[in-house]
């Protein structure tokens, strides 16, 4: 496949250049707002295509509003979609009781107790959300923005079947707060979700970006478009590849519905549809990327890492990897 063209090789040793070079500027760096500002700021936007970072990919390791914040720094990422725990916790939210652990690909059992402690979170981030000022979204945005990142997404818990109307017009005003132009969430199987969804975002002018995952089809999204201009895709193209599909033919025929794009590398449905390293796997991520910068294609790819980290990296040394191969696939 064309994916192929950048040898894993080749990647390795570029990536490695890239990540030597970072070091040598992210030591610390975070807490000097001063000095980051002169030694420039982080610039994953390549011939007009935006790479962004949705921050799930550092998952593995703390992540704090600032620690995401240096996450970016570190691997060059300039533009983001934030998950809800960072932002909410730098704007003041309770915190949520730890959740269970399980085996791995089994779904962690809760005991009675954490399932009371679960409710009444849930009921104790509701209020909060009904009744949380902006001003701290907006000074997240302003810290971001002075190291040289946007937020483009936010994707809090509060866009969910059980969460009332107010937490649901919170992750708009959120998103906006910071900056963004979209907030996320898995694609409901309920269309009757999809309009009242669509319908709180157009009243805040904020569009609803739905995720999908091997449930992914061409027409998945196509009643949510139907009912309104602000419900719209989170299109994930490997998910797409693992699902048995091809995903430049729905980035074409559905781009200006896109508003964002999860790029990881999956295998085929055909070949077990696992997730590798960039450039292992069956997804056409050099071909999408070039598909995007001849059409002036303007959502962001936003890196999902969801690979084994391998012994000795990190996440955010696999995410530095994963700009380079962007960068390279776009010839800056």
């Amino acid at each position: 496949m064309k994916n192929q063209e950048i040898s894993r090789r080749e990647f390795l040793g570029a990536s490695s250049l890239a990540l030597a070079g970072m070091a040598l500027i992210s030591e610390s760096t975070f807490g000097m707002p001063a000095y980051i500002k002169t030694l420039g700021k982080p610039n994953s936007l390549f011939n007009g295509v935006q790479i962004g970072v949705i921050s799930y990919s550092w998952r593995s390791m703390p992540s704090s509003a600032e620690q995401v914040l240096q996450y970016c720094l570190d691997s060059n990422i300039s533009a983001i979609e934030l998950m809800g725990p960072a932002g909410e916790t730098f704007a003041g939210a309770p915190i949520a009781p730890p959740r269970p652990t399980g085996a791995p690909g089994q779904r962690p059992e809760f005991t009675p107790e954490q399932k009371a402690e679960q409710a009444e979170y849930a009921k104790k981030i509701a209020e909060w959300r009904a009744k949380a000022p902006m001003e701290k979204f907006v000074q997240l945005r302003k810290m971001y923005n002075d190291a040289g990142v946007s937020i483009y997404a936010f994707k809090p818990s509060a866009l969910g079947v059980n969460n009332t109307d107010a937490e649901v017009d919170y992750a708009f005003r959120a998103a906006k707060a910071l900056g963004a132009n979209q907030a996320t969430v898995e694609l409901p199987t309920d269309p009757a979700q999809t309009k009242r969804l669509g319908e709180i975002a157009a009243k805040n002018k904020i569009y609803v970006g739905y995720h999908g995952h091997l449930q992914q089809t061409f027409t998945a999204w196509d009643v949510a478009l139907e009912q309104s201009k602000f419900n719209a895709l989170n299109f994930d193209m490997g998910h797409y590849v693992a699902a048995g599909f091809d995903p430049l033919a729905l980035i074409k025929a559905k781009h200006e519905h896109i508003v964002s794009m999860h790029t990881k590398d999956r295998k085929s449905k055909a070949n077990g549809g696992q997730n590798v390293p960039w450039g292992e796997g069956d997804t056409p991520i050099i071909a999408a990327l070039e598909l995007m910068r001849k059409n002036k294609y303007k959502f962001p790819a936003t890196i999902e890492l969801e690979y084994d980290i391998p012994a000795g990296s990190d996440a955010v040394k696999e995410t530095a990897k994963c700009v380079e191969y962007a960068r390279k696939a776009l010839m800056a």
